[in-house]
């Protein structure tokens, strides 16, 4: 009887949140970054206006998604930055064009430092976690 009473209460809570709370988006899918399509994901957030959260360990091209501009960052996120390179190109000189492309996904602060520090010149992780991108680097906190 008690699980009835549980999955009863569960499903009040969910019809009772905001839509908003339900669909919010989520780097956690994408934290381990890759090829995840970062250009269609952003396109999408930045047309709905829908909220994008940044949580949990969000490392390479899912560092990306500070482009949308509905974006808050959890204090307890950690992002990881690198050079834009692919793994088998390590060594190697950072292609120009996804260098460009990935750096101008940053707002100027987070992109100064970031170049400053040598944070994207090699394939290296760099962390920041989410306290820092949110007080030094003028993203918003997640709620």
């Amino acid at each position: 009887m008690t699980s009835v009473r549980q999955f009863a209460c569960a499903a009040i809570l969910l019809v009772a949140l905001p839509a908003a709370a339900i669909a919010d988006g989520s780097s956690r899918p994408y934290g381990g970054g890759g090829r995840i399509g970062v250009a269609d994901i952003v396109a999408k957030y930045n047309k709905s206006g829908e909220l994008f959260r940044i949580e949990g360990h969000c490392q390479s091209s899912c560092t990306m998604l500070l482009a949308i501009r509905n974006v808050c960052v959890a204090p307890d996120a950690n992002l990881a930055f690198h050079a834009a390179l692919f793994p088998n190109e390590r060594g190697q000189t950072p292609p120009p064009k996804r260098q460009a492309a990935m750096l101008n996904s940053y707002k100027p602060a987070l992109r100064r430092y970031l170049v400053t520090n040598h944070y994207v010149d090699t394939f290296e992780f760099h962390n920041i976690s989410g306290r820092e991108i949110v007080s030094k680097f003028g993203y918003k906190a997640c709620p």
